[in-house]
Formats: structure tokens, sequence, C-alpha cells
């Protein structure tokens, strides 16, 4: 499995996110999966990618909430969980993805 976390200078929240799915990589037992990070400077490598906001993870490539839009512009993310609007998604929401893709 490879999760690369797409993100922006400008949104402060990649650092969490890579926190929440390491922990999230733990709880689903899977605690030797490496969490990469790319940081995309420009619109063209934005369109490049399946980016869909900062911080975008993606799971062998495909994004882990392929419910939002595609964003060419470097822009932050929103996430929809249980503790309200968030920079990133909790814990049981991305280990409920990892294990939809395992």
């Amino acid at each position: 499995m490879d999760i690369e976390i797409l993100y922006v200078d400008q949104c402060p929240n990649s650092d969490e996110a890579g926190v929440r799915v390491k922990e999230a990589l733990a709880k689903v037992g899977l605690v030797d999966v490496a969490v990469s990070y790319r940081l995309l400077a420009t619109d063209d490598e934005a369109a490049a990618v399946p980016f869909a906001g900062s911080p975008t993870i993606l799971i062998d490539g495909v994004d882990a909430f392929p419910d939002a839009d595609r964003v060419t512009d470097l822009a932050c993310r929103v996430y929809r969980t249980d503790e309200g609007l968030k920079g990133y998604p909790t814990v049981d929401q991305l280990a409920a993805a990892i294990r939809r893709r395992v």
C-alpha cells in the first residue's frame, strides 16, 4: 500500500493529517506502511494529480475521500467529520478508507 499526502504551503493541516493517517494505519494493523508527502507549488502540479485541496490523502494513487471535487488551484480542503468541518479527516474515517482499499 502506498499512501501519499498532497499539500500546499498555505494550508497548515498536512502534518496533523499525517499523524492521523499513521494512527489509522496502526488501528488497522498496517504499521509498516510508509506515508510520504508531496508539496504542490504550482497550479500545473495540482492539475497533474488527483488533488482536491490540501491535504489530499491518496491511497495507491486514489483519493481516500473521492466525494470531493478535484481542483487545479492551490486550495485548502475541508473534511466533514462527526466533529464538524475540519482541515483533516478523523482517525476513524481514515481507518475506514484504508480498510476499503485493502
